[in-house]
């Protein structure tokens, strides 16, 4: 198993779990909450396939990595994708995010610039500024996240099983493009998660990352389904197509939000097929 340190928390180091497979050009995929970097499985597949390198990693307080109390701000979170970065020497970076991994890919490309990357993919995206306020009437109300927090603190195991429903559209889907093993799998990676992390990631979610977009000067794909119920295509891929001048928009067709497992072939032809061009 890879790790790279990425800071400390009483004298103990904070490390993330990395995978590193194949040969070519990188692509660095940045998961989703409250999941791991065995979700994207199915693009794992594909890009290998087509001849890329591949590297996941963890989230801090997901999956195989540390489950540190603090760091749960995208400025740390960009910050330890650029450890993984400069840990691995990596240039000419494609740098691929879904749902809450398209805050990485926002703040980093904000906050570090694009000398590593070359192009950039936001699946699914919570940018560009998800929380509704006066001067952004397109967000969700703040009793939403409020919520969301109330529910996680209550009961987190019951809050995730909710949370899948509607991350994978199961009452539309379910026997077709997900099973009930899939919907439970998920939940397991879920509870195994930093009860902290989980708490702290949604005040993250309402980070405003438009400054973060108008610096984005890369070729830039954005893919989003038109049936996402967790971050709605209106709300957030849309209004971020508009403000990345040159950007592509795929919407998928009763896509929910779950997209790289529910609709991964057309995730995939939509991704491969931006990779390939120069």
């Amino acid at each position: 198993m890879a790790y790279v340190t990425v800071g400390q928390e009483n004298a103990q180091p904070i490390n993330l779990y990395f995978e590193d497979h194949g040969t070519g050009q990188p692509v660095v995929l940045i998961h989703g909450f409250p999941l791991n970097g065995h979700s994207w499985e199915r693009q794992e597949a594909a890009l290998l396939d087509a001849g890329y390198r591949v590297i996941t990693y963890d989230r801090r307080g997901f999956g195989a990595s540390s489950q540190p109390s603090v760091g749960y701000e995208y400025d740390t979170l960009s910050a330890d994708l650029e450890h993984l970065l400069a840990h691995l020497n990596l240039s000419d970076v494609i740098l691929v995010g879904f749902s809450m991994g398209c805050g990485e890919v926002a703040r980093y490309l904000g906050k570090f610039g694009s000398a590593r990357i070359q192009k950039a993919v936001f699946a699914a995206p919570i940018a560009p500024y998800l929380l509704k306020t006066s001067e952004n009437p397109e967000g969700v109300d703040g009793s939403v996240f409020e919520g969301i927090m109330d529910a996680i603190r209550a009961d987190r195991p019951a809050f995730f099983k909710q949370f899948f429903q509607n991350f994978y559209n199961a009452d539309v889907l379910k026997g077709t493009r997900v099973s009930d093993e899939v919907l439970q799998a998920s939940w397991n990676v879920a509870v195994g998660s930093s009860a902290r992390a989980t708490l702290a990631c949604v005040p993250a979610w309402l980070t405003d990352f438009r400054a973060d977009v108008a610096r984005i000067d890369v070729p830039t794909l954005i893919v989003h389904g038109d049936a996402d119920r967790i971050l709605p295509l209106e709300a957030t891929g849309a209004r971020l197509h508009q403000m990345i001048a040159g950007s592509e928009l795929v919407v998928i067709k009763d896509g929910p939000h779950a997209l790289g497992w529910t609709h991964a072939e057309e995730l995939n032809a939509a991704l491969l097929n931006f990779l390939k061009r120069a």
